[in-house]
Formats: C-alpha cells, structure tokens, sequence
C-alpha cells in the first residue's frame, strides 16, 4: 500500500515507519476478509478513514520516550498499533474483550515486528495502572465508557499534555460531554487533514477532576 495520504499527513515519517504502517493496513485487511474489524464498503478508504484517523492523535501529541498508553477496545489495532509505529520507545497495552479480535492484533504485532506493544484479551477495568493516556476510538458513551479507566491514569506527568484520556469521536459532542465532570478539550481534525471525511471527526483530550498538571504549560496545535 502507498499511503499516499499518510505520507502527505507526516512528510518526515521515515521509510522504516511507513514499510510497518503499510504492512499493518495491508494485515488488517487481509484478516477483515475473515472477521468483521471494519465494515466491507469501507475497506477502499481504509487509509483514510482508519490509518490516518488513528494517527491524528500524533498530530496532536508527541510522546515522550517512556510514556505508557493504554487502548481500550482495541479491535483490529486502532488507534494502538498506528501510534506504536510513531512512538517506538513508548509502552503500549491494547486491550478488546473480544478473544480473535486480539489474535488479529497479535498476527500484525508479529508481522511488523514490535516489541513495545502487549496485546491482552480482557476489559479495561483488569489492564494493570498506571498509565499516562488511554486512548480509544468511539467505543461507547463517555459516560459509560469514563468510569472503566478512571484509576488507570498515573499522577506524575511527563508530556507536554496532561495525563488523561484522548477519545476520536464524530458529531456533535457537546450533549454527550455535559454528561461527565471531566475537564474536556476538543480538537477539531478538519484542521489537519484536508479530506471531507474529517469536517465532522474531533478528537477529544479529557483530564479526571482534580488531576494536577506539572511541567510546562502545553499550547494546543488546534484550534478548539
């Protein structure tokens, strides 16, 4: 697979790097022909709609060598194994209560050869803290979905971005935000990739209440 699109997105990205994201895509679409991970009529934009979604979160933080995120309902690897690509001295768990679905992520852990990600089938209640992020793609209702992770997040902050939750999620969120008491940032992605499937897709950064930040002060690269 080119990656065209990703390539434009991230024109740093090095060789290396786009060799296992498109081994990743060409993987996951092989096995959807076999389990349902993204649905048939999507699989022509697969690089768009999966590859390049999951990565927005790179556009929005770098990871700090040491960090340790957690992918809750991970599926076929989305947004977890993209992300462990860009961040290969980062620590990942990716968790799905589904057992093949976690067979799948396992087959494409292999095939890319990474040794920083640990796929797990369980709920996220049961993955072992702490984390600094968790991240997810539009698994449930924030809140539902906010109380499976709530005493995952570690208190000691080592990127530019407070420790806490990133969610990609499309719509209008703000119902669905009034909902939780945790302090909420939405980034709008339209702001970076020029595709029209990103005009309604945000990615939302949540903190727990009474979470203290240390360190700098982080500058968002969006506009809210």
């Amino acid at each position: 697979m080119n990656l065209l699109a990703t390539r434009a997105a991230f024109p740093d990205l090095d060789e290396t790097k786009l060799s296992q994201l498109s081994q990743f895509a060409e993987g996951l679409l092989e096995w959807n022909q076999h389990i349902n991970l993204i649905s048939r009529k999507d699989e022509a934009e697969f690089e768009v709609h999966h590859l390049l979604h999951a990565l927005s979160i790179a556009k929005l933080i770098a990871f700090v060598p040491g960090t340790r995120i957690l992918d809750v309902g991970t599926g076929g690897g989305l947004p977890g194994l993209p992300l462990a690509v860009m961040f290969p001295d980062c620590r990942f768990v990716l968790v799905d209560s589904i057992g093949k679905k976690i067979k799948v992520v396992q087959d494409l852990i292999d095939r890319m050869g990474l040794t920083n990600v640990q796929a797990y089938q369980m709920r996220a209640e049961q993955a072992e803290a702490p984390f600094d992020f968790v991240v997810s793609r539009a698994v449930t209702r924030l809140r539902d979905f906010l109380p499976w992770i709530q005493n995952k997040m570690s208190g000691a902050h080592r990127n530019d971005l407070e420790n806490g939750v990133l969610y990609l999620k499309g719509g209008d969120l703000r119902e669905e935000l009034a909902e939780v008491d945790w302090k909420s940032t939405v980034y709008r992605l339209d702001r970076l990739f020029p595709q029209p499937f990103f005009e309604t897709k945000q990615l939302v950064h949540l903190v727990k209440p009474a979470q203290k930040k240390a360190g700098l002060a982080f500058t968002p690269r969006l506009a809210h």
